[in-house]
C-alpha cells in the first residue's frame, strides 16, 4: 500500500495498525512528522514497548528477527523501528527485510526510516516485499508550486485561510525552510483568530527565514519571476555561496532554453529536446512561454555575457561578480 503523507492520519484513525510502515524522503519536517504520527498511534493502541535500531558499521541483521521474535516484557505488543541512514540495505539486509516480511510478528509493528530513495531501490524485491504486507510513505521535496497548498492545508487546520498577496508574502519568505514555514505557520495561530489573515497581518510578524538552493534560480528565470530572483540572489549571496556555482546554474538553464528552442523550431520533439537537456518536473510546464518569451538572439548575448561574469568571478575581469549576475538575469525577464 501506497500512501501520500496528507493521507496518514485517516489511515492511522481507522483502526488496527498494518505490520510494517516504510517512511522514506528528503523532507525532514514531513519525515519527523509522519514517523511521529505512528508512533503515537502505536502508543494508543497499546504498542507499550518501543525498540530502536540502527543500520551502521557492525550492526548485525540478525538483531532485526531477533527483536521481532522476541517476547516483550513489558507490553504484549512492540513497536520496532529501523533506521537506514544510508537506504542501502545491502544483499544481507535486503533479504532480511524479505524473510521479516514475509513472516511478520502480528503483535508488533516494524517501523522502517530511509531518506530519500532512488529507482533501483523503489524497485528492489525487499521494497516490494515490504509494501505488500504494509504502507510506504513518500515524504518528497516540498517545491515552491506545492508551497502555497501546504501552508494552506495546514491553516485551515487552526480555522485561518490568507488572502492571495497575503500567500504570495509568506512563500516567498519561508521558501526552501519548510521548518521554519512550520514555526510562522504555528504562530499566526497564537496571534490571530480564526479566518482570513492580510497581508498587514503577516507583515507584523513573519520573519523572512526562506533559504535557497542555486537549482532554484533556473526555475526563477525560466518564469521570469524578476522580485523572485533578485531575493534568491541577494540570500545565496548573503549564505556565502560561491558565485562561481551560482553563475553556473544560471548559464546552463540558458543553454537549456537555447537548445529546446532550437530544437522546437526546427520540428524537435518537445519531450525529448527535454530529456536531452535535462528539463524536468514542473518546469516543462513553463518552457514553451519561456521560449516564446525569449528570442535565441537574447540568450546567445546572455551566454556571452555569462562568460564576462565568469572572468570577474576568477578575478580576471573588472566589476561585481554579483551585481553582474543580477544583471545577466534581468536580461532575461520580461520588458
Amino acid at each position: 500500500m501506497q500512501l501520500r503523507p496528507s493521507e496518514l492520519s485517516a489511515h492511522l484513525a481507522k483502526g488496527r495498525l498494518l505490520p510494517i510502515y516504510v517512511v522514506h524522503g528528503e523532507e525532514a519536517l514531513v519525515v519527523l512528522e509522519a514517523t511521529q504520527a505512528i508512533r503515537d498511534a502505536a502508543y494508543q493502541q497499546g504498542y507499550g514497548e518501543r525498540q530502536v535500531l540502527t543500520v551502521e558499521p557492525g550492526f548485525k541483521w540478525m538483531e532485526l528477527t531477533a527483536s521481532g521474535q522476541a517476547i516483550s516484557l513489558f507490553s504484549e505488543q512492540k513497536l520496532i523501528e529501523l533506521r537506514v541512514p544510508n537506504g542501502k540495505p545491502g544483499v544481507e539486509g535486503g533479504e532480511a527485510l524479505q524473510v521479516y516480511a514475509t513472516s511478520a510478528p502480528a503483535d508488533n509493528v516494524l517501523l522502517l526510516q530511509l531518506p530519500k530513495l532512488e529507482k533501483p531501490q523503489l524497485s528492489s524485491k525487499w521494497f516490494q516485499a515490504l509494501e505488500e504486507v504494509g504502507a510506504t510513505v513518500a515524504c518528497p521535496t516540498i517545491s515552491r508550486n506545492e508551497l502555497p497548498l501546504w501552508i494552506a492545508e495546514r491553516l485551515a487546520r487552526q480555522q485561518q485561510r490568507l488572502s492571495a498577496e497575503a500567500m504570495d508574502y509568506l512563500v516567498a519568505r519561508v521558501e526552501g525552510n519548510l521548518l521554519a514555514a512550520k514555526q510562522e505557520i504555528d504562530k499566526l495561530a497564537l496571534l490571530h483568530p480564526a479566518g482570513e489573515l492580510s497581508l498587514d497581518d503577516l507583515q507584523a510578524v513573519v520573519a523572512d527565514v526562506a533559504r535557497y538552493d542555486v537549482w532554484g534560480l533556473g526555475e526563477a528565470l525560466v518564469a521570469g519571476d524578476a522580485s523572485r530572483l533578485s531575493r534568491m540572489l541577494d540570500g545565496l549571496k548573503g549564505e556565502g555561496e560561491a558565485p562561481t556555482l551560482v553563475l553556473w546554474a544560471m548559464a546552463d538553464e540558458v543553454r537549456a532554453l537555447l537548445k529546446v528552442g532550437v530544437g522546437r523550431s526546427q520540428g524537435g520533439n518537445l519531450q525529448q529536446l527535454y530529456r536531452e537537456n535535462r528539463v524536468w518536473g514542473d518546469k516543462q510546464k513553463r518552457y514553451p512561454a519561456a521560449i516564446d518569451r525569449l528570442k535565441a538572439s537574447q540568450l546567445k548575448a546572455a551566454l556571452a555575457h555569462a562568460a564576462e561574469v565568469d572572468r570577474i568571478a576568477k578575478g580576471v575581469g573588472t566589476g561585481d561578480v554579483w551585481e553582474e549576475l543580477l544583471k545577466l538575469g534581468m536580461r532575461l525577464m520580461p520588458k
